[in-house]
């Protein structure tokens, strides 16, 4: 079998300059403006314009694809999907005596019902969710499995795993068996499952958690002699809410899939739970965040596994599941289960949510600094650029080549432009006039900050569609918050070029140069998670501390 795993100790020569390579275009993009400006403002305004150019095309695009998508989501939601389960279970079009709206629906059933074998029965199939943890409270994940339970999906064809690491501690592992406690009979199959420190060959991170997870359930399938190829395996983080009817969707599109076992299914993350607990500057870079999966799942040829996904046991099986030599484990099942099954490999958009939360600690500035450690770890995914380009560009090619190029291409380019973009846009009309006297009687120079500022205000229009949608997709305000926090929605998002550097280029620049000079990130730092009961009770211990402190100085 073909060596799927990202090396962990000595690279060769060609893998450490594609491990350099995203750092080297960033920051190149940032020194090429600097070098144009002193020889030629004229070449940097140029240069600058392009930019601003491709950014506002990119702008329209998004904004298209953001309306398009949300209308999608909000279809899908409205389909009845057990239902649908149901028609492929009896193989007939006439059950119920309901009346289809569907016309794609019914010429899926009309295919089944004439079709003598190839498509599993609905009661055949059943969905895997392993949970990882490490620290979480039991609130949290309590959560997360009581949305499981209210699925319209049977919990009997449920089989759920926590997936738990023993550095966690005794708090972990006291918490993990409350849950044994409480939800033991309430699916087909509810198993804890310990994953031992210190194992080797592994970084500290998801990864590997899930990985000897998923072998544990290999066992009780066997035990229980279910086929792999029946089973359908979703990951979930301990915030994670499905949407009720999230695994009938994805059971039914794995029923009508010929070519099931090289597919996965990735649902939209919709970083929503707790949305209105979260500072300003949270909520912009969740929203944006939830709205980039939308468009992304309105375009298939680009979409890549991220966060919460689905896949068939027996490819998991066949692949050895997922990586654990990496801390984005996520994004690199896509590269994984690509080269694995030789290119035939494809992600199919599941157009209802997965709901997360957005970053919240106990602190504001904690807080401040959970995001970052998050959007640091994602931006992290720079490291599959050599992973991928030495298995397109050298002998080691299984792949398609123009597929492999397409897809390193776009790749690269995410990571590139995710870390300069901003910084060009934001600063790079005045760098000409700020670092070349010349500059200043160059009539092109001494334009562009506003010709870059008109096209930038044009842009603006996606914010405002932006906006718009948010409110459309929030959740109802907590009564706990008066009105004007509605008003703090909309103001928000001033913050929106603050964010964009501060959290977005920034994480982007450090993951990068990290690669760049060889100091790789070998462990997972967990998002903390709190809850607004958790935060009020570690404001109230803080308030107890300090008035026993003063009573303490009185005396």
């Amino acid at each position: 079998m073909t060596d799927l795993e990202i090396p962990l100790h000595k690279r060769t020569r060609l893998y450490r300059f594609f491990e350099m390579l995203p750092a080297l275009m960033s920051w190149g993009a940032i020194v090429l403006l600097v070098v144009t400006s002193l020889i030629n403002p004229l070449l940097a305004a140029i240069y600058l314009l392009l930019i601003a150019v491709t950014v506002f095309i990119r702008a329209i695009a998004i904004a298209y694809h953001m309306i398009v998508g949300r209308e999608r989501l909000r279809q899908a939601e409205k389909i009845p999907w057990h239902t649908f389960l149901e028609d492929l279970e009896q193989r007939s079009t006439k059950v119920g005596g309901r009346t289809y709206f569907d016309k794609q629906h019914l010429e899926n059933v009309e295919m089944i019902a004439r079709s003598v074998d190839g498509y599993p029965y609905p009661s055949e199939i059943y969905n895997a969710v392993i949970i990882a943890t490490y620290n979480e409270p039991y609130e949290v994940l309590e959560g997360t499995i009581k949305s499981l339970v209210d699925t319209t999906y049977a919990n009997d064809h449920l089989i759920v795993m926590i997936a738990y690491e023993e550095r966690g501690g005794e708090t972990t592992e006291h918490v993990v068996q409350r849950l044994k406690q409480r939800f033991d009979n309430t699916f087909f199959i509810f198993e804890t499952v310990k994953h031992p420190k210190n194992l080797p060959d592994e970084v500290i991170g998801k990864g590997g958690n899930i990985t000897y997870a998923g072998k544990q359930l290999k066992l009780i399938l066997e035990k229980r002699k279910l086929s792999p190829a029946n089973v359908i395996v979703t990951t979930l983080d301990s915030d994670n809410r499905p949407h009720p009817a999230y695994f009938d969707y994805v059971t039914y599109e794995y029923i009508l899939h010929d070519d099931r076992k090289h597919l996965s299914y990735q649902p939209i993350s919709l970083f929503f739970n707790n949305i209105w607990d979260v500072p300003a500057a949270m909520r912009v870079v969740a929203t944006g965040n939830s709205f980039w999966n939308i468009i992304s799942a309105m375009r298939p040829h680009t979409l890549r596994n991220f966060a919460s996904h689905s896949q068939p046991m027996d490819a998991l099986i066949e692949m050895d599941f997922w990586s654990t030599h990496t801390i984005v484990e996520d994004g690199h099942q896509y590269w994984r289960s690509y080269f694995h099954f030789d290119g035939r490999y494809d992600v199919v958009p599941i157009f209802v949510p997965i709901y997360q939360d957005a970053v919240m600690s106990d602190t504001y500035m904690k807080t401040l600094k959970a995001q970052f450690v998050q959007l640091r770890r994602w931006a992290y995914g720079a490291s599959d650029v050599p992973y991928v380009a030495t298995r397109v560009f050298t002998k080691q090619r299984t792949v398609p080549l123009w597929g492999g190029l397409t897809r390193f291409f776009r790749l690269l380019d995410g990571h590139v432009t995710l870390a300069c973009i901003p910084v060009l846009v934001t600063f790079g009309g005045w760098v000409p006039l700020w670092i070349n006297f010349h500059a200043t009687q160059s009539v092109a120079a001494n334009q562009l900050p506003d010709a870059l500022g008109a096209i930038q205000r044009v842009a603006m229009v996606g914010l405002i569609i932006t906006v718009f949608l948010t409110f459309k997709m929030l959740p109802p305000r907590p009564s706990r918050y008066r009105r004007r926090r509605t008003l703090g929605m909309v103001l928000q998002w001033v913050l929106m070029p603050v964010t964009a550097l501060c959290y977005s280029a920034t994480s982007a620049y450090y993951s990068q140069t990290r690669l760049l000079l060889g100091k790789y990130m070998t462990k997972f730092d967990v998002t903390e998670k709190a809850t607004v009961v958790m935060i009020e009770q570690a404001k109230d211990r803080r308030r107890r501390k300090r008035n026993a402190l003063s009573i303490i100085l009185k005396k």
